[in-house]
């Protein structure tokens, strides 16, 4: 039971003195906001549409309006509850209800018309009341009222309640403005305890549950309590409102004291004649060195308005480190700082034949390339890309054309760079911002004109903060960049100068649009001969003299060396066959080291090299002797080299075609058309025999012709009655690209036609679907696998017959190369007499 109904229950009479007669009815305007409680004065605006004749009629009549607080919660017609955010409450006509039965029953003292249409009416608060009968909804909400007196209880425990509320509010006087003078003469001079708890809870400003619980407690006494809950907590909000306040204040002060100091401090040592401050030393600094780095003149301009810009912001602001660090990067940067070409081809092509060996295709080029630097030096031709697999010395290549053109080089990698700003830098509104790569590799090089390498440009990334790729098409294109604007900078800068060289191990994953700004050089792997060589020449050296080895302390035979090449570092690169070498020299200073008096030369042997390097990372296909009909050798390509691997078919009851070996998109695909391709050939040499033996049997009806067609004519109905399953081993290993078509093709024929393959032939070769053998890539590494795996015959493209220049004459000693356009040829050479 609420306290509203507790206090009801005390029997009760109206008005016991002689006070200004109530009307029975009248009108209720519904509030929104806190309620005026009995004894208070204020000021209620009431809209143009609100204020109707038959509200101004009962108001001359009456004199009186009752004000009721509106409930948190309205609902629609269908019982709803409607949003707050969606009330309209200059529109939405209040039911009674919307608002609480108890309220305050108002005098009108006056009513004036705003120039608005509005009308100002100015109440005084009489009594609580509650609206017993509702008499009508519309157009005024009217009712008959029940008007009630506070109920008192003069005691000790009352007076007491008193003068803790006085206390709290003289407390709460000190922290909140509103409980000023006035305010406390108010509350001297309020006539009754209750109307002194009204006054008080008037000015704290409650919510509207709060405020209705407030209004309906009769009891003074259980007002007063309910009063210095509110109070107390209000005290509460009021002390934590000071306390940030003085942290606020305390920190405005402190930067307000520093500045008044420092001004004041200039002002003594300028009297003085004393030395100038840190900043103004700081400033005169930053001038001298802006006029001395030789800026362009719009650069200077720039960089001339933040020195003024500077000078004007105190160094105890945050913003006068963000204006000084971007003057910095603009004086560091090398606007005018060069070196100078100096080629010389003779000796460049010593400093490439120096630090590679192999090569040779790149090489010339590289040349070319220095050559034309050094007829015209302001050449800005297209930017090269070194494309190839890890390890083959595309970084290393890069550092000798620096070297060749007497030039600094700086190399960053772009492997899993995935923020514009990398490139192009941040703008400065951003805490922590600085410029992208390319400015600060011009920084640390401090000339305008280095070698640049771009690495990994293949790798990438792309995220929701931008595209890098599409930043660096401004970078590499000589038509842009010679006007290249930072984000951070804000200002061009000349990369024209720049000598960019990228690379890159596969050139697919470049975007086309970039790798249309560059010319492509593609280094191949190197071939044994040449691992060999490099071992011996290059990596054996620099190994023994990183681990503090001599000569005499370590060697390896040539035997050894193809070994741990075969079968530990078959990788195209030797970077993998440096890490293994290392392996070896570490083993040889440990047995240095554990028996110093033995001088025994370090020197493994095939027998014992798996006991240092562990189980051979690979195991190389050997052509087999004989080949079934259905499996057939073809040629692959792969990220450690080349491969031979043999395509297998296997006929099972049922009908379609399976495929399995982990196979790729594009290689299921291939697998597919040559199904189609083989079962379409078979149902025309089908036709064609069926035609023949018709015509036999015209000419002479001898059963000769018949037996000799009748392998081919069971041939549809053998492919027609079996499901083929086609197998690239090894099933674990990744396999995808169109290279295998014509070798699954043949696999497929030679299964159903039950003719075996040559056994030392191998191939590669993209089938069409009208049967035309079309060019792959990889040719070098294929032929260099099919060598090592003893294959005699290739047959490849006709296109890729140029390729084989590639190839070293001593590899393709002893091999015959069938270079064919379409699959009918290779029907010819593969299929045994």
């Amino acid at each position: 039971m609420s306290d509203m109904e507790n206090d009801f229950q005390v029997k009760m009479k109206p008005t016991a003195k002689e006070e200004p007669k109530f009307p029975e009815i009248v009108v209720i305007i519904p509030i929104m906001n806190s309620p005026i409680f009995p004894g208070m004065i204020a000021p209620i605006i009431l809209s143009e549409e609100k204020f109707t004749p038959e509200l101004d009629e009962s108001l001359l009549k009456t004199g009186y309006i009752a004000l009721n607080l509106v409930k948190n919660e309205l609902k629609d017609d269908e019982g709803e509850i409607i949003p707050e955010e969606d009330i309209d409450f200059e529109k939405k006509e209040i039911k009674s209800g919307d608002i609480y039965k108890v309220g305050v029953l108002c005098k009108v003292v006056k009513k004036l018309k705003l120039p608005d249409g509005s009308v100002n009416v100015l109440v005084h608060g009489m009594k609580r009341y509650r609206a017993s009968e509702i008499l009508s909804e519309s157009p005024v909400l009217k009712t008959r009222i029940e008007v009630f007196d506070d109920i008192l209880e003069t005691d000790e425990e009352l007076d007491a309640y008193t003068r803790s509320v006085i206390n709290q509010v003289k407390k709460l006087s000190e922290i909140n403005p509103y409980f000023n003078e006035e305010m406390k003469l108010a509350m001297l001079n309020s006539p009754s305890p209750g109307a002194l708890a009204d006054l008080v809870a008037f000015a704290i400003s409650l919510d509207i549950p709060e405020a209705q619980d407030f209004l309906e407690t009769l009891v003074v006494k259980k007002r007063f309590a309910k009063l210095l809950v509110y109070l107390k907590r209000e005290k509460d909000v009021a002390d934590i409102q000071k306390k940030i306040s003085d942290e606020v204040n305390d920190k405005v002060n402190k930067y307000q004291r520093e500045y008044f100091l420092r001004e004041q401090l200039k002002v003594i040592r300028s009297e003085l004649g004393m030395e100038e401050d840190d900043k103004t030393r700081d400033i005169k600094k930053i001038k001298d060195e802006i006029e001395k780095v030789g800026m362009p003149e719009g650069i200077l301009k720039t960089a001339k308005e933040e020195l003024e810009r500077l000078e004007l912001i105190p160094d105890s602001s945050p913003e006068y480190n963000v204006a000084r660090t971007y003057l910095n990067w603009l004086i560091e940067l090398p606007w005018q700082k060069s070196t100078n070409d100096n080629v010389e081809i003779a000796a460049s092509r010593k400093i490439l034949e120096k630090d590679h060996y192999g090569l040779e295709k790149a090489k010339e080029r590289i040349l070319e390339f220095l050559a034309v630097r050094k007829l015209k030096p302001s050449y800005d031709g297209t930017i090269l890309c070194l494309a190839g697999p890890p390890g083959v010395g595309k970084t290393s290549l890069g550092k000798s054309i620096a070297t060749a053109l007497g030039r600094t080089f700086y190399r960053f990698s772009l492997g899993g760079m995935r923020d514009e700003a990398e490139i192009k830098g941040h703008r400065r509104t951003y805490v922590g911002a600085m410029p992208g790569k390319i400015i600060q590799a011009l920084k640390r090089v401090e000339v305008n004109n280095p070698v640049i390498m771009l690495d990994e440009i293949d790798k990438i990334g792309k995220s929701f903060q931008g595209d890098p790729a599409s930043a660096l098409l401004e970078v590499l294109d000589p038509e842009q960049n010679s006007s290249f604007i930072d984000n951070y900078l804000d200002i061009p800068f000349d990369l024209s100068k720049v000598l960019f060289i990228a690379t890159a191990n596969y050139i697919n994953d470049i975007p086309e649009a970039l790798l249309d700004r560059m010319e492509v050089i593609e280094l191949s792997g190197y071939t044994l001969e040449e691992k060999v060589a490099i071992t011996t020449k290059w990596i054996i050296p620099r190994q023994l003299k990183k681990h503090g080895l001599q000569r005499a302390d370590f060697s390896l035979n040539l035997n050894v060396i193809k070994k741990i090449i075969a079968d530990y570092a078959r990788e195209p690169g030797v970077r993998v066959l440096e890490q293994h070498i290392a392996k070896l020299c570490r083993r040889a200073a440990l047995d240095k080291v554990s028996h110093p008096k033995k001088k025994i030369k370090f020197s493994p042997t095939l027998l014992n090299l798996e006991s240092m390097l562990g189980t051979p990372r690979f195991q190389s296909e050997i052509a087999e002797k004989k080949n079934k009909p259905g499996v057939v050798t073809g040629l692959a390509w792969t990220a450690y080299g080349g491969e031979i691997l043999f395509i297998e078919t296997l006929p099972l009851k049922g009908k379609g075609f399976k495929l399995t070996g982990q196979l790729g998109g594009v290689m299921n695909e291939s697998a597919t058309l040559a199904y189609s391709y083989v079962k379409k050939l078979l149902q025309n040499e089908i036709e064609d025999a069926e035609l023949a033996l018709a015509k036999s049997f015209k000419q002479s009806k001898s059963a000769g012709a018949g037996e000799r067609n009748k392998v081919h004519i069971e041939t549809e109905d053998y492919l027609a009655g079996h499901e083929v399953h086609l197998h690239l081993p090894a099933g674990a290993t990744p396999k995808d690209g169109p290279s295998a078509g014509i070798t699954m093709a043949l696999a497929l024929y030679s299964l159903a036609t039950n003719r075996a393959v040559n056994s030392d032939l191998a191939m590669t070769g993209e089938l069409s679907l009208t049967g035309k053998v079309m060019p792959v890539g990889g040719i070098k590494e294929k032929v260099l696998a099919a060598k090592r795996a003893g294959i005699k015959t290739i047959i490849l493209p006709k296109q890729n017959e140029k390729d084989l220049k590639e190839v070293p004459i001593l590899h393709r000693k002893g091999m015959k190369f069938y270079p064919v356009s379409h699959f009918d040829e290779v029907l010819k050479i593969a299929l045994k007499k």
